[in-house]
């Protein structure tokens, strides 16, 4: 016997469950899917463990599309300030650790408990696990087989996610639905994801994995600056996993090392000392990398004796640091997937394809990345709420 649902919500991450609440709220008959017995493992291990849930700083800006402008209407409709209000009633304690990015005091768990009380009070059914086998579209309502028996509703919303994480249960899903129905998708590549270093750049650079920099950095039309971590593979922290979404494979980064210092200057104040250069930039460097940097510039020398063409040029070099890395370090340790369900084919408002009634696309399947800090799950808030208003 086919179940009868109004929505099918495929998904029970953060959109999801944002999603089916709020169409339950609306007295929809929402079912809502999951192929993992473990609900919200996303949300479980972001910001280690205490959840970085949102950000009171969103903006659009904040935000990688081809269609810059989409997420405008949703993050309006639904803001930051809307889903601390549901975290307060809900008693959570959260604090801002920097740059607007709020975290629970205790742990991520009591964001998944909240929503899935949000869920059960709107009286969500529920599936878990469960996989979907085929989707079929009739003239008023879609029909899915799954390993529960048969669905029928008139509205689908796949909050499937990206492809980022796999081990938790990533998979290309919700892109094959939305080529099932004639809807494009941007390709998808890691994002918020650390770099790595060819075997060139690891003889120079790999000794100094651990050592953290405040630096800025640079690539296509993106730039920060936050810290930035040598690994034993590449570059990480959060100026790289920010950088990596506007980073295109086989371009370089630039990279400032001390950009709250002109080392110019400061080399200058020594130069007629018999200080080491390495001994200088310490002042203001890691030791570690003053030392390494100045090796592999031959900077080795006292300061006196250095032409103030050589000093020029180790100024330069840490002021711009052009690196080109080799690649990413891939899905396994992504925190987003940049690319997905081609926004053109959706309605801004409603999460809903243009020429598919009934089928929505929400959270980071769609084509819609945030930077790091919060700004991903209030998309997917955001977008969860706007499909859940209307489905």
């Amino acid at each position: 016997m086919t179940a009868q649902f109004d929505v099918v919500v495929i998904g029970a991450g953060a959109a999801g469950m944002m999603c089916a609440a709020t169409a339950g709220q609306r007295g929809r008959r929402v079912l809502l899917i999951d192929h993992a017995a473990k609900l919200g493992e996303k949300i479980r291990i972001s910001g280690g463990g205490r959840c970085n849930f949102t950000n009171i700083r969103c903006t659009p800006e904040n935000f990688l599309s081809r269609n810059p402008h989409f997420c405008r209407s949703a993050l309006a409709r639904y803001q930051a300030k809307d889903f601390i209000a549901l975290v307060e009633k809900h008693g959570i304690r959260y604090h801002e650790k920097k740059l607007g990015q709020l975290f629970c005091d205790e742990s991520a768990t009591r964001i998944i408990d909240m929503l899935k009380a949000e869920c059960e009070a709107a009286g969500v059914a529920w599936r878990a696990p469960c996989t979907v086998t085929r989707i079929e579209r009739l003239e008023t309502a879609f029909i899915l087989e799954t390993s529960a028996g048969p669905v029928e509703a008139a509205a689908l919303v796949v909050a499937t996610g990206g492809l980022s994480i796999p081990k938790i249960g990533a998979t290309p899903f919700g892109y094959k639905v939305a080529e099932q129905f004639g809807i494009g998708v941007v390709p998808p590549r890691p994002a918020l994801v650390p770099l790595t270093f060819d075997a060139q750049e690891l003889a120079r650079f790999g000794d100094l994995a651990g050592v953290s920099v405040d630096a800025e950095v640079r690539a296509g039309n993106g730039r920060f600056r936050e810290n930035l971590l040598f690994t034993h593979r590449g570059l990480s922290g959060p100026a790289i996993l920010q950088i990596s979404s506007y980073w295109t494979p086989g371009e370089p980064l630039h990279i400032d090392l001390l950009p709250a210092v002109s080392a110019e200057q400061l080399l200058a104040e020594h130069r007629r000392s018999r200080a080491l250069p390495a001994t200088v930039l310490g002042e203001v460097l890691p030791k570690r990398l003053a030392q390494h940097w100045c090796e592999g510039a031959d900077a080795t020398r006292p300061m006196v004796e250095m032409s103030d063409k050589a000093l020029a040029a180790l100024a330069n070099g840490l002021h711009d640091w052009e690196v080109r890395p080799s690649g990413t370090v891939g899905y396994q340790k992504a925190e987003v997937t940049l690319g997905g369900v081609d926004t053109d084919a959706l309605s801004s408002k409603t999460m809903e394809a243009r020429d598919v009634p009934g089928l929505y696309f929400i959270g980071e399947v769609v084509d819609v990345t945030g930077h790091l800090g919060g700004y991903n799950f209030q998309w997917a808030w955001a977008s969860g709420f706007a499909a859940g208003s209307v489905a």
